[in-house]
């Protein structure tokens, strides 16, 4: 069976029909990847397509699919395949969304269950339709992982919550998952080209406020590079995380999904990335992962098991 196309067809992105179209770079030898044809793969698609499960591997189409796959990792995105958002650099589908499926945190639990996953990464469209923009869906989804696979660590990958009250994100701290991830994506001077609908400063506060809620929680964040900025500037949000108490960064190379999306700047090759990981662990980062394939949910299991081992060193040495 061929590959599924992950590239989500012009017309589901009404919001950039105006946007002039650019042409999209030949992608250099080290970024990449091998078709998605082993076993594993196509085991790990079987399982979600029984459980009518999402998944922002796909949805975005991430290079990493075939990899990650084949372990049985998939990172599952609830709420729909509709965002409320219209991000340049996105691939997924914008629109109106349809109403939440009440059982959709019951599927993805057994999904978990079924993969046997030890550690999941679970995240979602934006839902500004709804009033506490999906806080509770996350919850539900996470205590009923917890009740079907208690020894399984969870990791979610959220949205803003910009237009909810502060209960919201209290609403999703309180149901605990082991890793709080909230990406800034990029840096604040390219928000209003990359990301119109959301707010460099408030997506800051919100990984701050997740730390004064619970001070034990991991946080985490990530930005793509390669949209136009510059290095002084990825040093500055790496600076203002670190302000916010974050844990942990990625830093991946952007690709662009169709010529409608916000071109690909440059492809920055691996030495820029492994500077860059180097001025975050002496910023002072428990985990930094920047490479040209990084994704948030990239390796997500086995980064997070330094992460905690890096945080009991750290601690140890006091």
């Amino acid at each position: 069976m061929a590959p599924r196309d992950l590239t989500i067809p012009a017309e589901r992105h009404p919001e950039k029909a105006h946007r002039p179209d650019t042409e999209i770079p030949r992608k250099p030898d080290w970024i990449r990847v091998k078709a998605p044809v082993s076993q594993g793969y196509k085991d790990t698609r079987e399982i979600i397509r029984e459980n009518r499960l999402v998944t922002v591997c796909e949805e975005a189409g991430c290079p990493n699919v075939g990899e990650c796959w084949s372990k049985g990792h998939a990172t599952m995105m609830i709420m729909g395949e509709i965002c409320t958002r219209g991000c340049t650099f996105c691939n997924i589908a914008t629109g109106r969304p349809e109403a939440l499926d009440a059982f959709e945190p019951g599927r993805v639990a057994h999904a978990v269950e079924k993969l046997g996953l030890n550690h999941v990464v679970i995240t979602s469209v934006d839902r500004d339709d709804l009033e506490d923009g999906g806080a509770e869906h996350f919850a539900q989804t996470i205590r009923a992982i917890r009740h079907r696979s208690p020894g399984t660590t969870i990791e979610i990958l959220t949205p803003d919550f910009l237009k909810c009250p502060d209960s919201a994100l209290e609403t999703v701290v309180e149901s605990r998952p082991d890793v709080f991830n909230h990406n800034l994506e990029t840096v604040p001077g390219l928000y209003p080209e990359v990301r119109p609908g959301a707010r460099y400063f408030h997506s800051l506060r919100l990984l701050q406020r997740v730390k004064q809620l619970d001070p034990g929680m991991f946080t985490k964040s990530g930005i793509m590079v390669g949209l136009g900025e510059d290095r002084q500037a990825v040093l500055q949000v790496m600076d203002d995380m670190r302000a916010a108490d974050v844990d942990f960064l990625t830093i991946g190379q952007y690709l662009q999904p169709t010529a409608k999306h916000h071109r690909v700047d440059r492809f920055v090759p691996p030495e820029e990335f492994r500077a860059y990981e180097q001025s975050a662990w002496g910023k002072g980062f428990l985990m930094v992962s920047a490479t040209p394939l990084t994704r948030s949910s990239y390796h997500a299991g086995e980064d997070f098991e330094k992460l905690r081992a890096e945080r009991e060193r750290r601690l140890g040495r006091r």
